[in-house]
């Protein structure tokens, strides 16, 4: 028996370290031979079967055998023709001596790297910068000439605003980076890079600015980009999952955002901004749960109105997770918590329905929820009114088949609208999510069980870390100071201090007595 359960513990150990050998890095550790043929035949071997990779092979100067690789569509081939091959293919002009020190220092090219290994010359083709091999060279040059089609930079359609930059991320990386640059001008802005996943290698960067953000969160995030070995990332979803704390709860531990501006508002905060190619939603960490609640329209407006934007988001968020099940609960057990004539109402419109109260709920946000999501994949054109025109028909055929109740159609109609003030897409998937136990709690135990449902929703809120800081902060633990932009939105000029997340580092964040006073006024006239 305890041979048996050896052997099962070994053939376990082994096939783990067979699983990460799998997934580490298959980049060739080989540099690169004296032998030009040689390493040209063995980068013809990685590449093989591969149309879309460029072997051009010239002769440097009319005398020394010499081959450019690239990849059509990654590399800018007018740069090449005008900058590499035509000034390095003139037979009139004089090979210079030494010939590297004129390729790294005199060729017009915006960069150029001597490289000796073969797996760094793989990874400069792979993000479309030339190779360039001559003979009697061991080294080669990878040439910055990289070039490929991107998207134009528009508004993002999922954060809109009335007022404020109309400016997204888009998928290049180089893009979304500039973007935080031409904002935030200052040196502080630091930005480190690395490249996740075996066969993508997807360039991820990490923004914060320092003297700002902690040292120690910095690092913890870099150490938990690190750890991750898998074969490819496609969006930052992939990131977000493995890095954040704990990914079995509903509510995300890290923020997504398109916006250049809030990306710079939460750097400016002391938060890391993690970018990542090929998408352009960008995560931001630490955050509190009053981050996702939180708008830029909410600072693009005036401090009173974002404050009544805000408290109005608060309340219809309470709706959109409630308000089915407080109808549930109070036409089940609690008939005395309303009014006579409207219980009358509310029966006399049920007495054709063969349905419990909580069966009704049920179908009407599961049918809402398939019409909601049937939207979102249909094309444009047709997405909106198939939604809009399917829920007015379903609802009111429905009523008129006697199978719901009107009330119930005009609680989900109510609920859907609810769900849709809130900001941030991922947070809204989270409460529609908790919408459904609750009403089933409702139904079973009426008040009381909604009672249980927001006690076990709280109490694992309050258990909810992101990279160390509390969820719920500045509300549990109290920091009454930052109240100012969680209950409300306080002016500019009072917010003076930053949110104290993961360090008190640089915590003013603008001079004293920067509010309006009329006596200024007076002083200088």
């Amino acid at each position: 028996m305890i041979r048996n359960v050896g052997r099962l513990l070994k053939k376990t150990k082994e096939k783990k370290s067979s699983v990460q050998n799998n997934y580490q890095d298959s980049k060739p550790a080989d540099a690169l031979d004296a032998n030009f043929s040689l390493n040209v035949e063995t980068l013809r071997s990685v590449y093989d079967n591969c149309s879309d990779v460029m072997f051009r092979s010239f002769l440097l100067f009319g005398k020394t055998r010499a081959m450019l690789i690239y990849i059509v569509g990654l590399s800018d081939i007018e740069a090449i023709e005008q900058y590499v091959l035509s000034p390095l293919m003139q037979e009139s002009s004089k090979e210079p001596q030494p010939l590297n020190e004129f390729i790294e220092h005199k060729m017009p090219v915006p960069k150029v790297v001597k490289v000796n290994m073969l797996a760094d010359c793989i990874e400069s083709i792979s993000t479309g910068n030339p190779i360039l091999l001559y003979e009697g060279e061991s080294d080669g040059f990878s040439l910055g000439l990289s070039k490929w089609e991107k998207r134009a930079i528009e508004e993002p359609m999922a954060e809109g605003g009335v007022r404020g930059s109309r400016e997204g991320f888009i998928e290049s990386l180089e893009v979304n980076t500039s973007q935080l640059r031409r904002i935030i001008k200052s040196p502080a802005l630091k930005i480190q890079s690395m490249k996740i996943g075996t066969y993508t290698r997807t360039n991820v960067s990490i923004a914060y600015i320092d003297g700002l953000a902690d040292k120690t969160l910095i690092e913890e995030i870099t150490t938990r980009l690190e750890r991750i070995k898998i074969d490819g990332i496609l969006e930052s979803e992939y990131i977000e999952e493995m890095i954040e704390d704990n990914p079995y709860s509903p509510f995300p531990q890290i923020m997504t955002t398109e916006r250049p501006d809030v990306a710079c508002s939460c750097l400016l905060e002391g938060r890391a901004v993690i970018l990542v190619e090929g998408t352009p939603f960008t995560l931001i960490a630490p955050i509190s749960f009053f981050s996702l609640i939180q708008s830029q329209e909410d600072y693009a407006q005036r401090f009173l109105a974002g404050t009544f934007i805000r408290w109005l988001r608060y309340f219809f968020m309470g709706l959109s997770l409630l308000l089915p099940s407080l109808y549930v609960a109070i036409l089940t057990f609690h008939h005395e918590a309303v009014p006579t004539a409207l219980l009358l109402s509310s029966a006399a419109s049920r007495e054709a329905v063969p349905f419990p109260a909580i069966v009704e709920a049920l179908a009407m946000e599961i049918t809402f929820e398939a019409l909601r999501e049937a939207g979102v994949r249909l094309p444009k054109q047709v997405g909106s009114a198939v939604s809009i025109v399917g829920a007015l028909v379903i609802g009111q055929a429905s009523v008129q088949a006697g199978l719901v109740s009107a009330p119930m159609v005009i609680v989900v109609a109510i609920t859907g609208i609810a769900s849709f003030m809130m900001p941030r897409y991922i947070a809204g998937i989270a409460f529609r999510m908790l919408r459904f136990p609750m009403m089933l709690l409702a139904g079973t135990l009426g008040l009381l069980g909604i009672m249980m449902g927001i006690i076990a929703i709280v109490i694992h809120l309050c258990s909810l870390r992101s990279f160390g800081v509390p969820y719920l902060t500045p509300l549990a633990p109290l920091k009454g100071q930052e109240l100012k932009d969680v209950l409300w939105r306080a002016p500019w000029w009072k917010m003076d201090t930053r949110p104290r997340l993961t360090g008190d580092s640089n915590v003013y964040r603008q001079a004293p007595e920067q509010g309006p006073n009329p006596k200024r006024g007076s002083e200088t006239e």
